[in-house]
């Protein structure tokens, strides 16, 4: 068991690794769909003076 030890941990830390890019890559692909910013009409400073 203890030569397993060291591939056990790293494994875990792998698919950790794995787990985060993954959740993160599909967050910032849903903020860059145009979902995102549907409906927001912006506002024009020129009008306001």
């Amino acid at each position: 068991m203890s030569n397993n030890t060291m591939y056990l941990v790293l494994g875990g830390v792998f698919m950790l690794y794995l787990i985060i890019t993954l959740t993160t890559r599909s967050k910032s692909k849903a903020r860059k769909s145009k979902k995102f910013m549907d409906g927001y009409k912006r506002d024009d400073k020129s009008n306001e003076q």
